[in-house]
């Protein structure tokens, strides 16, 4: 069974918008639990644009018997909040100054030399480390060198190609990543515009474990609701 995990990043930038405090990312963790979901997942970056300290503190007292996925980057500032917080899952993504949102994978190759440090200290204090892929079997293979025990798939291609020519090509490269971070004995996380529609074809893709939703559905929220929301994507998900 695929779990969800809930990215609460964008209802943080809504509140760091006005530069108040609503709407607080903690309580829509807390609504995503309520209506079921097996995690919830944030990316304090190091400029701070949506996720605070705080957050991420509180977001750890009240993820308690499901997971919490901290997306990070393989900076000492990061490793030492994960150290103290003590996620089940941290997640190594890229960070740019000026990007939106996350543009791509880690490129692990071009990291190679320092990672296998960053991911061994994160494993020996307990954490799973995942690692946020390119959609290229080099770079899963490099994720395995460096010791992940698992990658998540980038999955903006696919999920901008949804519904149109490109999209069987976009999804086929999806799958053929999977099949190789199987082989690898990989563990399989996947995210990034992923929603209720898409979702319907890349749960086929054998041994995915975990997606990571956030933009869509907080989008989806503006007129269902965040707790309706989110219980149309596990209705998709776990049926």
């Amino acid at each position: 069974m695929i779990n969800l995990s809930i990215n609460v990043d964008k209802a943080a930038t809504l509140r760091q918008s006005r530069g108040g405090s609503e709407p607080d990312p903690v309580h829509a963790a807390a609504v995503a639990l309520v209506a079921g979901v097996d995690g919830i997942t944030a990316h304090l970056r190091g400029d701070r644009r949506h996720i605070q300290d705080r957050d991420v503190e509180l977001i750890r007292k009240i993820v308690i018997h499901k997971e919490f996925n901290f997306e990070m980057a393989a900076t000492e500032e990061m490793i030492d909040i994960a150290l103290k917080t003590k996620p089940e899952q941290c997640t190594l993504v890229p960070e740019r100054e000026g990007e939106l949102t996350t543009e791509n994978g880690v490129n692990v190759i071009k990291e190679k030399a320092r990672l296998p440090k960053v991911v061994e200290t994160l494993k020996d204090a307990g954490m799973r480390v995942s690692i946020f892929s390119m959609l290229n079997e080099d770079q899963i293979r490099a994720a395995k060198d460096v010791g992940a025990d698992r990658v998540e798939l980038f999955t903006e291609p696919y999920g901008q190609a949804f519904g149109t020519e490109n999209e069987d090509k976009e999804f086929e490269k999806l799958a053929k990543c999977a099949e190789l971070a199987d082989k690898l004995e990989l563990g399989l996380n996947a995210g990034h515009d992923l929603d209720f529609r898409n979702m319907r074809r890349m749960k086929t893709i054998p041994n995915l474990l975990e997606v990571s939703i956030g933009h869509s559905v907080f989008s989806r929220a503006v007129f269902i609701g965040l707790e309706n929301a989110v219980k149309e994507l596990l209705q998709v998900i776990k049926s």
